[in-house]
């Protein structure tokens, strides 16, 4: 995979192979999501939080993110217990790495937060998608 910078935007070139791997595990995950998932799912889709549009499971590189507003450049994440290890940990600070060298703001919440405040989920996403100046919005919409 090669990553090149241009305008602000990294854009990425995966494999063919390895590409057409991550979309099917990426379309599997989104018909079988957690629960947390199905919960945030249910706030994100058709636009509801200011008029931002989701992808949910979005291949990114190698990665499958749980949420993604391109328009924002924002990912969110959903963390359950398989988290909570120090191997996984590892492993989602170098998939952060990786999504922040490519300009993405990542926001990671975990299940307790989504089951017992989603409306403050929902908040505090809200508020970083209305954080954008009007000059990052025109950059990545092309203007």
């Amino acid at each position: 995979m090669t990553t090149k910078k241009k305008d602000g935007w990294a854009h990425t070139h995966t494999d063919r192979d390895v590409y057409h791997e991550i979309k099917l595990r990426a379309k599997h995950m989104r018909q079988n999501p957690t629960v947390a998932e199905n919960i945030l799912w249910r706030r994100l889709r058709r636009k509801q939080v200011g008029g931002f549009h989701f992808r949910r499971q979005h291949p990114i590189g190698q990665f499958i993110v749980d949420f993604f507003c391109a328009k924002a450049r924002l990912v969110i994440e959903v963390d359950g217990e398989i988290h909570e290890g120090s191997e996984q940990a590892e492993y989602d600070a170098s998939r952060q790495e990786f999504l922040e060298d490519l300009g993405l703001k990542v926001l990671r919440f975990d299940n307790a937060q989504v089951y017992q405040a989603a409306d403050a989920v929902i908040e505090a996403i809200a508020e970083s998608l209305y954080g954008l100046t009007d000059d990052e919005i025109a950059i990545v919409d092309g203007g």
